[in-house]
């Protein structure tokens, strides 16, 4: 009779942990996920962000491409020495960001 009483006793303080585990668990599991989908709205902001400036940027590329067309920015003066060194930092950035597009 006590080994009844006893092991009654075990087995209720074992199915008390066991299922206090599990609803714990599924908090963290819940967190986990929650966490996750922030992250995910996260990245998605940062795609955005990253595709508005790459539109920025070939805008930029195209608008001082048809700036110089005929070539009136002489690199001989200050202004033709800043036009060309803008120049070159957009075609650098366009070029880093049409190389990343590429490798997706």
């Amino acid at each position: 009779m006590i080994f009844l009483i006893v092991t009654s006793i075990l087995l209720l303080g074992i199915s008390t942990y066991l299922g206090y585990r599990v609803w714990f668990m599924a908090g963290v599991i819940a967190d986990i996920q929650e966490q996750d989908d922030d992250a995910a709205s996260y990245i998605e902001s940062l795609e955005i962000t990253n595709r508005f400036m790459y539109s920025k940027i070939v805008q930029a590329h195209e608008t001082m491409t048809r700036i110089d067309l005929r070539g009136a920015f002489a690199a001989e003066d200050e202004v033709g020495t800043t036009f060309d060194m803008l120049k070159e930092i957009i075609e650098s950035l366009k070029d880093e960001l049409d190389g990343t597009s590429e490798k997706k």
